[in-house]
């Protein structure tokens, strides 16, 4: 017997996970809150800034930068964000509010095929979004490819894991959908005010940019815009991003409960 198999619980097909993962996906496809907040929104934003005139000429009062540069990599921590915060997180507290999860418990499908089944939905969305993003803005509207595409991709992939990191812990916490989305948007609207999203960082006061520092989108947008530059970030972005992923891990780990 292979090792695979020999971790399938007893009397649970192999194309059981198959199936759970395509109900999940009809389910997420008939209620869209991910597709809706996590794609068709930033990909909408993008196309306006994008044909807004002047957003791609230079702003003194961005260092230099268009706009249209700033708000690219925005785009795209808020496009993770909403997934791992928002989407993520209701999904799974619905489903314990209801009783499926501990319904689950009682066959031969592990309940943890729940949590996977909704985090492989969530991150085909954000692949998605953020091809198109990354397409449009480098091809369609002449943002250029990342000048540093290792510590770009680098940058990306931390901030996939911090930012899911704290989805999960929310998920984990929260009892019912309602409590999810709270705590969510807690999260949610002060993050991406330290990305930049209401007031650029290379507006925000000393004080504020040095908070943003230190918080997973504000790091995430620092590193992401200095690879787009040709600028080799610092390690702190780095650093901060795996801190943040690390931490609500092991939280999300610890307090995680199916009921």
């Amino acid at each position: 017997m292979s090792v695979r198999a020999s971790l399938l619980p007893v009397g649970t097909p192999r194309s059981a996970f198959g199936k759970l993962l395509k109900n999940e996906t009809k389910i997420a496809w008939r209620v869209p809150i991910g597709l809706i907040l996590g794609v068709a929104v930033p990909v909408l934003a993008l196309v306006i800034f994008g044909s807004v005139p002047g957003m791609n000429k230079p702003a003194k009062s961005l260092g230099g930068l268009s706009y249209f540069s700033v708000y690219f990599p925005i785009l795209i921590v808020f496009v993770l964000a909403v997934l791992s915060l928002i989407s993520l997180p209701t999904h799974l507290a619905t489903y314990r509010e209801q009783g499926i999860l501990r319904r689950i418990s009682t066959t031969p499908v592990p309940p943890a095929w729940m949590l996977a089944a909704q985090l492989i939905i969530n991150l085909a969305l954000a692949a998605l979004a953020l091809a198109i993003l990354v397409a449009a803005g480098t091809a369609g509207f002449g943002l250029g490819a990342p000048k540093a595409p290792g510590e770009f991709t680098l940058a990306l992939l931390l901030t996939i894991a911090a930012t899911f990191a704290i989805g999960l812990w929310v998920s984990a916490i929260a009892r019912s959908a309602g409590a999810a989305g709270a705590i969510g948007q807690l999260f949610l609207y002060p993050l991406l005010f330290f990305a930049g999203l209401w007031l650029p960082r290379q507006r925000m006061a000393p004080v504020l940019k040095n908070i943003s520092d230190w918080t997973p989108l504000g790091a995430s947008v620092r590193a992401l815009q200095d690879s787009m530059l040709g600028i080799s970030p610092s390690a702190q972005p780095f650093l901060v991003l795996t801190a943040w992923a690390a931490i609500f891990a092991f939280l999300a780990l610890r307090y995680f409960r199916w009921e």
